[in-house]
């Protein structure tokens, strides 16, 4: 009588036990989805090596102040500077320090020319004190021959004496088709600031929605958001040129009006990048945690 080799109890067990395995692998992985190293994510930050690797087919100005003025992607020179000097422990690598300075570009650049730029986004950072006696002016789209430009990133530095470290109050504004002006405000939220601080601040404008967002460090600071839509749309008026760190009435010879509220900048100023779109708010704050990374 020949024995039966197969022991029947035993033989279900191992049918179950490979059908249970089976069953958990596909449920683990149910979109088949390829395997992913994490290999591929040490060192990044919010999945980015560096700056350089958020949204670069949008980046259409970019200023690194490694030992040059120059815009880098147009590679537009400076018509003119002054009290101007490079820096190091900047964001990445060296920084520009304004010592009552500005930098001035009277070529057109395309990035700002108006079919060019109707949504932005504007990211610096910068080292600034309050001064308790006149506004600063850290990057202008300026109109020439007049005050006020097609953008400016106005910090109202009169409002408070230097030893006040816990308050920037931020006032941004644009000129819109309709000719007007709007503006935005941190009524509530501030960043720290200090002659050592670096601080990141960031301005989106939507085109579409007409929505002007702020940001410090990664955070929303913004109060009035909503700018509307119609003739308040933003414009970026041509011929247009580019201020860093001053406007028309602090540059010698190029005075347009009576207006003595701002002053040349104290301070540095690093990574100045210019986007022709929105960024997400994620992408804000991975710019903000890579800049204090160094990355």
């Amino acid at each position: 009588m020949k024995k039966n080799l197969f022991n029947i109890p035993s033989l279900i067990v191992c049918l179950l036990t490979v059908s249970v395995l089976s069953s958990c692998e596909k449920d683990g992985n149910p979109n088949n989805l390829p395997e992913v190293s994490t290999a591929q994510y040490e060192g990044k930050i919010d999945g980015y090596s560096s700056t350089d690797d958020v949204y670069p087919k949008n980046l259409v100005a970019y200023w690194s102040f490694e030992d040059s003025k120059n815009e880098t992607i147009s590679k537009t020179a400076p018509t003119s500077s002054l009290n101007d000097s490079y820096i190091t422990g900047g964001v990445k690598g060296k920084a520009l320090k304004l010592t009552a300075g500005f930098v001035y570009y009277a070529t057109q650049m395309d990035a700002f020319k108006s079919e060019a730029l109707k949504s932005f986004t504007i990211s610096q950072w910068i080292q600034i004190t309050n001064n308790g006696s006149k506004k600063t002016m850290t990057f202008q789209i300026a109109r020439p021959g007049l005050f006020n430009g097609s953008f400016d990133l106005r910090l109202n530095t009169q409002s408070y004496p230097s030893t006040t470290t816990d308050i920037l109050k931020v006032n941004p504004r644009f000129t819109t088709i309709g000719g007007g002006s709007q503006d935005n405000l941190n009524a509530t939220l501030s960043p720290k600031i200090g002659a050592a601080v670096w601080t990141h601040l960031v301005l989106t404008y939507d085109g579409t929605t007409g929505v002007f967002k702020m940001w410090a460090d990664g955070v929303n600071i913004g109060s009035y958001n909503n700018r509307g839509t119609g003739n308040n749309l933003f414009k970026s008026y041509e011929p247009g040129e580019i201020i860093i760190g001053g406007c028309y009435n602090t540059i010698p010879g190029k005075t347009v009006s009576t207006d003595v509220s701002f002053a040349n900048m104290t301070g540095s100023i690093d990574e100045i990048r210019v986007y022709n779109t929105v960024l997400p708010d994620a992408h804000i704050k991975a710019l903000n945690n890579l800049g204090k990374a160094g990355k």
